[in-house]
């Protein structure tokens, strides 16, 4: 079998333990497509070779019945075909392999999940036990080799530090330490690219495009934990994000490439604020200056302009974001140009001005609108307008993580900047909520980030994020047309 010298080594392993009767747990960390559903499906084949005769099972979980354990059946059966084995196994029920005596069985890890009766004997497999829930685990899937003192093997890629892989992993390490039998083995990107040049080559285009210390490329490619929570970004993240171009009022050249990202607020605040007795044509900022005037109070002194300040804090905002897009080499790089922030005006007030905005004052080839609830109407409404142009995104917990992770992504690759400093409101808020927003890792490998609710908005941290939807739609789309035409 064609198995890495890495590969080679956990399969050695386990076979040992497998054929000793020693009922071993290994835990195997292995770099995102560095092989380890390939070692699995190896190691399944060798396996039902053997015991075919003997007879005995084999189980594999994995966190969803769709795909992943679909593609883990798949996988075991190309391998089979490959050593010859077609028209000698057989499938069972939609989840079982059987070659002669023994068989595979597979089953969903998933938290509704009925996998209750299954025996292990010749060998238990996790698949990407950092996403498997440890309750389900402890009750449902360690028992059923308990009877047998089955060898069980997790495998995975490192998340945060209360994942069930990691978990096992502190548990083999500690065993390790205690009688010096190895339980945990980890390779991560560079072990990898000492077998394979082009995966080399390909992690460090990733680790250009992600960031060294994005999430992702820590955790799927270095395999290096992360913390559950804390700060979305660090104050030296922010600092990288200060550029050095001047705010603008209108394009200031003609052949640039203009991008929005817009994030609504939500109705109902906006209706409370009316209730309230606010007055939202007043009150309201636009933030081109052409648009602006005469619609911006002018705060007399400064405890006004604080009142004002902190009742405005209170209240949502509808915020649009304008980027300039440029592509030095083959990442798009993000330039900031300017905001607009309306507080306290109902979505359907705000048509006419978003419209000029977009369209006439920018004339955007690409703007992603928030279209999550109430938002759906005002992105309906853009996109009879503006058409094609417009990039409806709706917020769920999944849309939301990879949002926040392509937003890194383009941080620590320094590929988005803000404008110089102005002292304008719309700067300082940026700023705030910049400093302000949280991170929240969740064990499925998604994350939230978000402002708390006490201290404050998270609606131009928003509006920055959906420009880098903006931002993938209009380069792959710019490349396939004119390198002028923008319309």
């Amino acid at each position: 079998m064609k198995l890495r010298p890495y590969q080679q080594e956990v399969a050695k392993a386990v076979l040992n333990s497998i054929q000793s009767h020693r009922g071993l747990t290994f835990s195997v960390e292995i770099a995102r497509q560095g092989g380890k559903n390939e070692l699995s499906a190896h190691l399944e084949l060798l396996l039902l070779t053997l015991y075919m005769a003997r007879g005995g099972n084999l189980i594999k979980c994995s966190p969803t019945f769709k795909p992943q354990t679909i593609i883990s059946m798949a996988r075991l059966k190309d391998r089979l075909d490959d050593f010859g084995f077609n028209g000698l196994y057989h499938s069972q029920m939609g989840y079982i392999i059987q070659l002669g005596e023994a068989k595979a069985i597979f089953l969903s890890a998933e938290e509704s999940s009925s996998v209750v009766g299954h025996t292990a004997d010749i060998l238990l497999e996790i698949d990407e036990s950092q996403d498997v829930a440890k309750e389900k685990y402890n009750k449902e899937f360690r028992p059923m080799g308990s009877a047998t003192n089955v060898t069980c093997i997790h495998y995975g890629t490192t998340w945060d530090d209360d994942t069930l892989l990691e978990e096992i992993k502190q548990n083999n390490l500690e065993l390790e330490r205690i009688d010096g039998i190895k339980r945990h083995f980890r390779y991560d990107w560079k072990e990898i690219t000492r077998y394979n040049r082009d995966y080399g080559r390909y992690v460090i285009q990733e680790r250009e495009r992600l960031g060294e210390d994005h999430p992702l490329f820590r955790t799927q490619y270095a395999l290096l934990p992360i913390k559950g929570g804390g700060r979305f970004l660090s104050r030296q993240q922010i600092a990288q994000m200060i550029g050095s171009h001047q705010r603008l009022q209108s394009p200031h050249k003609a052949g640039t490439l203009y991008i929005a990202g817009v994030d609504l607020a939500g109705e109902a605040t906006q209706e409370m604020s009316l209730l309230r007795g606010a007055r939202p044509e007043q009150d309201s900022s636009v933030a081109s200056p052409s648009l602006r005037s005469g619609l911006r109070l002018t705060p007399q002194n400064d405890k006004e302009r604080r009142v004002r300040n902190d009742r405005e804090r209170s209240q949502d905002s509808t915020v649009i974001t304008i980027a300039e897009v440029d592509m030095p080499n083959r990442l798009p790089v993000l330039r900031i140009v300017e905001q607009y922030q309306w507080t306290g005006i109902t979505h359907s007030q705000l048509y006419p001005q978003m419209v000029e905005i977009l369209k006439n004052i920018w004339n955007c080839h690409r703007i992603a609108v928030d279209a999550t609830g109430l938002g759906q109407p005002v992105a309906s409404f853009l996109k009879k307008e503006l058409g094609s142009k417009v990039i409806p995104f709706t917020f769920t917990q999944r849309s939301k993580s990879a949002l926040g992770f392509e937003l890194l992504s383009y941080i620590n690759s320094n590929r988005l900047k803000l404008y110089q400093q102005d002292g304008s409101r719309e700067y300082r808020e940026t700023m705030f909520q910049l400093e302000k927003a949280k991170a929240q890792y969740r064990p499925n490998q998604t994350v939230n980030f978000y402002v708390p609710p006490w201290e404050g908005h998270d609606d131009f941290l928003m509006s920055l994020a959906l420009l880098t939807v903006a931002a993938k739609e209009s380069t792959v789309r710019h490349a396939k047309g004119s390198t002028r035409d923008y319309s």
